[in-house]
């Protein structure tokens, strides 16, 4: 097979804002040519599947701008500087930060790369169980979040059904059925 890499000649940010960056990279094609490409440069991200002692959910429901609805899903946010070493840290800080719920304990489920045609999100999937309401909240100024607890059969009926449709937590809840059930 051919070598298929694309050689990266020059690389810049076209627009800047809050969460991601649009970027520019001039590249090399395999057969010479040159163009632009541009793509959605964001920092890495957890997202954390929560279960409570009695084995349900937490979930939250966030006004999601993009698609103009409030959307199920799963706590998630990008991964701090300061925790780039320490991803499972990252995911405790996420699930305190919008849900008020810690846990006993983190297992990674997968790492994936969602939309690596035009993004380089990567999402760090992770389970926590036994999660209690125990920390303080602290949303985002544009975070809109209302949290409760959901038995995990009726979120993954959700997933089957299309009426959850949040990409994160639809790949959690699958990666969850393929390890654990």
């Amino acid at each position: 097979m051919d070598d298929l890499s694309w050689e990266t000649l020059d690389t810049a940010i076209d627009y800047r804002c809050p969460g991601f960056d649009v970027r520019r990279d001039e590249v090399r094609f395999p057969d010479g040519e040159t163009d632009d490409f541009h793509y959605v440069d964001e920092p890495p991200a957890v997202v954390v599947l929560p279960f409570t002692p009695d084995g349900e959910v937490v979930v939250i429901d966030e006004w999601r701008q993009a698609v103009g609805r409030t959307n199920r899903g799963l706590p998630a946010g990008s991964v701090e500087p300061e925790d780039a070493d320490d991803l499972e840290r990252a995911a405790e800080r996420e699930l305190a930060e919008e849900t008020g719920y810690e846990a006993d304990s983190f297992e990674r489920l997968t790492t994936v790369e969602p939309t690596n045609g035009m993004a380089n999100a990567v999402h760090h999937h992770f389970l926590a169980t036994g999660g209690e309401p125990t920390a303080d909240r602290d949303l985002d100024h544009n975070e809109s979040i209302a949290v409760e607890t959901v038995p995990y059969d009726d979120l993954l009926e959700a997933v089957v059904d299309d009426g959850l449709r949040d990409g994160r937590t639809v790949t959690a809840v699958l990666w969850y059925e393929l390890l654990y059930r």
